[in-house]
């Protein structure tokens, strides 16, 4: 495996542990409910606007992923789907690169 192999594989691993860290962190304070945490994402402008950067950050993904799966046929891209949406863009991204740069058969 190539050492860009492995920091995009570190990237993803930090991008789906440290944020589900202040998400556990938020769930223990607040009780376990998504539709309060949603609220909370949009408390004011600021963190309103990052929610909408990420969510487009996100779709945008979802794009290209579905894009080059479609011409590549590299089917296990799209488990960086999933990890997009249910963890955040900071896992997702560096888990599609790292599945990307897999040595072709």
């Amino acid at each position: 495996m190539t050492a860009l192999r492995i920091t995009y594989l570190a990237l993803a691993i930090w991008g789906a542990v440290h944020p589900m860290y202040y998400f556990v962190t938020w769930f223990r304070a607040n009780g376990w409910d998504l539709m309060a945490m949603v609220d909370a994402w949009h408390a004011n402008a600021a963190s309103s606007g990052l929610v909408w950067d990420l969510t487009i950050a996100a779709v945008t993904l979802t794009v290209w992923i579905l894009a080059e799966v479609a011409v590549r046929r590299n089917w296990l891209g799209l488990l960086a789907i999933p990890a997009t949406f249910c963890i955040g863009v900071s896992c997702g991204l560096p888990l599609y690169l790292f599945l990307r740069t897999a040595p072709v058969r």
